[in-house]
């Protein structure tokens, strides 16, 4: 339900339908190749008012709310910067997001909000993802967000993963007087917004802000603990937590099973993001040596992690960057926006082509990826066309450095080491209620990619809220039995 109806009903839809539009100002690709800084230009107070006018204030509910996971109440956000009501906006945001920071920036707002906006069909939609970034970045500035909190309830309750998950968990269940410690196999929280999306298009300083928030509020953060290896899900039951949040996230790298996948200077893509992309403060131990790279950098896949690689190598000095992909681009999962941006920067994409072999060069370091050319056959399951190996079609690609970037599995870690927790498709957590992320094991709830499979961030922290909601009504009737 939008916030501030009544003036909507006196605009001019037309008249604000014509306004000009401006696209997103971006630096150069020649300035910000040579650092990690975020790529997009940031709205100043003027830039956004313009924009957020160009909204039509559809009629309840708005195209743009519905295709918000979060359903942001996004017509009422822009009728307020429109107003210069810039604390308010944000506020509106923080109603039904917990990391509205974040998802501003990285969300594929061209399928979600802006991709739903009717001015799509004759005009240009609203930058509302720009739009959030502006909206909350200003309040960070000038009026800072604090978690309001109820009452201690003198619960307390165990996260296990600081991504967007368990953030978000984190975050309604402060609000609400519950104890919360968070649990994460990394030194610091954020998750794959620490390490695997890189600072050019979410700055971790943006991360460790919010995470400051949920300090602030009386958060704790247990680093370097693998759960499932250092410690286990029934044994922080018995340490005395009184429910449990799984937000584990999918976090090991699919393999291709070739020969010479292990050679070195072939990396998988979350080990190569971490060792190009992280501060040295927050890098795990076993991470601290940079990559490696030489001159020529091979890149395998063709979604948002394959452009992520692609972007990150050429900042860290690669000379020559190619994307290697089985099918055309038209079929390629990653965003467009990203692919863009990485070809302004100098990647250059190879389709229908598909790494077959790793070949070691004289000192056993990688020297070449042998590739097999593909044609596109019959569409498969998914109505994806299938790539189909064309026969005698072998060839090899000079490379140094080769990096897979082929997706990702759920950790089986946590299922296997839980008794009573059930699991499915090679360790992803089942939960018995959608609504609420209730596990097999009472007290126990998941969510986030570890239940579903890789997702977005946005999708993550739509999770992660409604289990803390459960969560909440769960220790409140344990409370209530336990007065009785």
């Amino acid at each position: 339900m939008q916030a501030v109806p009544g003036e909507f009903l006196a605009i001019d839809r037309k008249e604000r339908a014509n306004k000009p539009f401006r696209d997103l100002n971006l630096r150069l690709a020649t300035d910000r190749i040579h650092d990690f800084d975020d790529v997009v230009i940031s709205f100043d107070e003027g830039r956004a008012r313009v924009e957020a006018a160009r909204c039509i204030h559809c009629p309840d509910p708005a195209p743009c709310m519905v295709a918000c996971p979060t359903h942001n109440d996004i017509p009422s956000a822009m009728w307020l910067i429109e107003q210069g009501q810039f604390k308010e906006a944000a506020q509106i945001y923080h109603q039904t997001s917990s990391l509205p920071e974040a998802c501003g920036r990285v969300c594929p707002h061209e399928q979600l909000c802006q991709g739903s906006c009717v001015l799509n069909k004759h005009h240009q939609p609203v930058l509302t993802g720009q739009l959030e970034v502006f909206a909350l970045d200003w309040e960070r500035e000038n009026d800072p967000y604090v978690v309001a909190k109820a009452p201690e309830t003198g619960k307390k309750v165990a996260v296990v993963g600081a991504g967007p998950a368990g953030l978000a968990c984190a975050h309604l269940l402060l609000e609400r007087g519950h104890d919360v410690t968070i649990f994460d196999a990394k030194p610091a929280p954020g998750g794959l917004m620490v390490y695997g999306i890189p600072n050019f298009k979410l700055p971790k300083e943006v991360v460790m802000q919010k995470w400051g928030d949920l300090e602030q509020a009386g958060a704790k953060f247990v680093g370097n603990t693998y759960i499932g290896k250092d410690k286990t899900v029934p044994q922080l039951m018995a340490e005395g937590f009184d429910a449990v949040f799984l937000g584990i996230g999918t976090g090991i790298d699919a393999k291709m099973e070739v020969p010479g996948e292990d050679l070195p200077g072939v990396y998988e893509a979350t080990d190569f993001l971490i060792r190009g992309n992280v501060e040295d403060a927050f890098l795990p131990a076993d991470k601290k040596e940079r990559p490696l790279l030489g001159k020529r950098v091979a890149v395998i896949g063709g979604g948002d992690t394959a452009s992520d690689c692609l972007r990150t190598a050429l900042r860290l000095g690669a000379e020559e960057v190619t994307c290697l992909y089985r099918r055309t681009e038209k079929e390629m999962p990653g965003g467009a926006k990203d692919r863009k941006m990485a070809k302004e920067e100098g990647a250059h994409y190879r389709f229908l082509t598909q790494p077959v072999q790793f070949i070691a060069g004289p000192d056993g370091r990688l020297a070449a990826v042998e590739c097999i050319e593909m044609k596109l056959g019959e569409p498969d399951a998914k109505g994806r066309r299938k790539p189909v190996p064309v026969d005698g079609s072998n060839f090899s690609i000079a490379v140094d450095t080769a990096i897979k970037a082929l997706g990702y599995w759920p950790d089986p870690v946590v299922g296997k080491t839980t008794p009573g927790l059930e699991t499915h498709d090679w360790g992803l957590i089942t939960i018995t209620d959608k609504r609420t992320g209730q596990t097999s094991i009472p007290g126990v709830f998941a969510g986030g990619d570890g239940v579903t499979g890789p997702d977005l961030v946005v999708t993550a922290v739509v999770a992660g809220r409604k289990s803390a909601e459960a969560i909440d009504k769960y220790l409140r009737v344990a409370v209530k039995a336990g007065a009785a």
